[in-house]
């Protein structure tokens, strides 16, 4: 670190989500002078409040109370509690946030991480003017700067949002009353996961989705799989049909399709894509601009801007988008903003949806393997095929590998059922290290786990796949030994 610093810190970072607070915790580890601004009256950001903690929260919540797990038991009328009200989920939600806030403030007092709330904006390349309340202001200079602002809903103006019954993905998490019926607009990942939780409530659920196909990087064996039991679920999925109107008729929702089909229900959930929560930074006077979804261009190795010493990193700066990802970017941005080595991110991360069933896929799909033109051998294995399942009583889920005929080396793991987010490390584990079918028929799984299922479909892709030479002189020279 410099003997003079010439502006008042050494990395400011804007906003104080899963990259923003591992960036600023790394650069107070480093040592370095670091600020971090929130526009919120708490830390945590998006992920905290209204994205991933609260969501998966909410999932947990509803599959305890709803009994959803041992209905293939007790029948599917089996519930932990009758009648289910929102402060029944609200109530687990908030000490839950409130647990994590905490936690993230200790972690920023214990590496002595500077916090300032309210809104930031760029005057200049190296300044931000900071509203900290009405009529009063702050500006303040760092040798870098992070932008890890995240993303907010996309609320077109044709959607005719009131907060009760018509609303966003961030207004859902606070519900007065729990929907006898509900219609979710957008089959990407945040619609998917809510339409298939309440489903569990035994709400009807209407998922309209305007294009032919929905979770397109999702491997299509996987997506087959997880539309019949969603379906049988529950939940109506309509596909390819656009919008044609959203009407709040009072007591109820009215959708009308552009080919003619109308849904009505109580409540309408619009879930159809997110904006990077970029407009009011300033960042013309930074000298940096965004596309059309408000999202930030990087390098994507290291997360700097088209400005040398400002970097972004989170869902501002669009795919993956995952809590997961963005805390590695924030930690990776820090170093490199700080001049400090580190080590690269790994090239095979986990990818989780938390529906109900879960999906976790790591490495290729069948598609992308068909489309490099890399021959392959997949090995299947159902979670009722192993004991653990049973135990659990699962009725669903399947665990799909892919292997390369020429290396022998797993290139993708696609999981959907109980557990699925879980089990993928063994997969991520397996790949990074290069390993091949031989480690799934060679090692042990403890007995009884949904983990055997690895197992299971190793050597269901190791029995059809060509045995190699120097397995075959090991078998000649065990027979030739044997024999003497």
């Amino acid at each position: 670190m410099p003997a003079e610093r010439k502006h008042d810190y050494d990395l400011i970072v804007i906003g104080s989500g899963p990259a923003g607070r591992s960036a600023a915790i790394q650069a107070g580890k480093l040592n370095r002078k670091v600020l971090v601004i929130d526009r919120k009256e708490r830390l945590g950001g998006v992920s905290a409040h209204t994205g991933t903690i609260p969501s998966k929260t909410l999932r947990e919540t509803l599959l305890n109370l709803s009994g959803w797990r041992e209905r293939s038991f007790y029948g599917r009328a089996y519930r932990v509690k009758d009648d289910i009200g929102p402060e029944d989920l609200q109530a687990r939600l908030h000490k839950t946030i409130d647990y994590e806030v905490d936690v993230l403030e200790h972690q920023f007092n214990r590496n002595h991480v500077e916090t300032l709330y309210g809104l930031a904006a760029f005057t200049g390349p190296n300044e931000v003017e900071v509203k900290v309340e009405a009529g009063k202001a702050t500006r303040l200079t760092a040798d870098r700067f992070l932008i890890a602002t995240g993303t907010k809903t996309y609320r077109p103006d044709t959607c005719p949002f009131n907060g009760k019954t018509v609303l966003d993905s961030d207004e859902f998490l606070e519900l007065a009353t729990i929907p006898r019926s509900l219609t979710v607009i957008g089959a990407g990942v945040i619609g998917v996961e809510y339409a298939t939780m309440f489903a569990t409530l035994d709400v009807r659920v209407t998922m309209i989705e305007p294009r032919d196909t929905f979770l397109d990087f999702i491997d299509k064996t996987l997506i087959e799989d997880f539309t019949h039991q969603i379906r049988e679920n529950g939940v109506d999925l309509r596909l390819g049909s656009g919008i044609k109107s959203i009407e709040d008729e009072g007591r109820h929702v009215e959708v009308t399709l552009e080919n003619g089909r109308h849904v009505r229900s109580d409540m309408l959930l619009f879930a159809a894509g997110r904006m990077g929560a970029t407009a009011g930074l300033g960042l013309d006077k930074a000298g940096l601009k965004t596309d059309h979804r408000g999202r930030l261009e990087v390098d994507r190795k290291t997360y700097q801007t088209s400005v040398p010493h400002i970097y972004a990193a989170g869902d501002v700066i669009g795919h993956p988008s995952l809590a997961s990802t963005s805390l590695q970017q924030g930690r990776i941005a820090a170093c490199h903003a700080l001049d400090t080595p580190t080590l690269p991110e790994s090239p095979w991360f986990p990818y989780g949806i938390y529906s109900v069933p879960e999906i976790s896929t790591c490495g290729m799909s069948e598609e992308e393997m068909n489309e490099r033109g890399i021959p392959y051998e997949v090995g299947i294995a159902r979670f009722r095929e192993t004991s653990r399942g049973h135990i659990m009583g699962l009725e669903h889920g399947m665990l799909k590998m892919l292997f390369s005929l020429k290396t022998r080396r797993v290139l993708g793991v696609q999981i959907v059922g109980e557990g699925a987010t879980e089990l993928i490390h063994i997969a991520q584990a397996v790949l990074n290290l290069k390993g091949t079918v031989d480690y799934f028929v060679q090692n042990t799984f403890n007995y009884p786990t949904l983990a055997e299922a690895y197992k299971i479909a190793g050597l269901d892709a190791f029995n059809r796949m060509p045995i190699p030479e120097e397995y075959k002189v090991h078998r000649d020279k065990a027979k030739k030994t044997a024999a003497e």
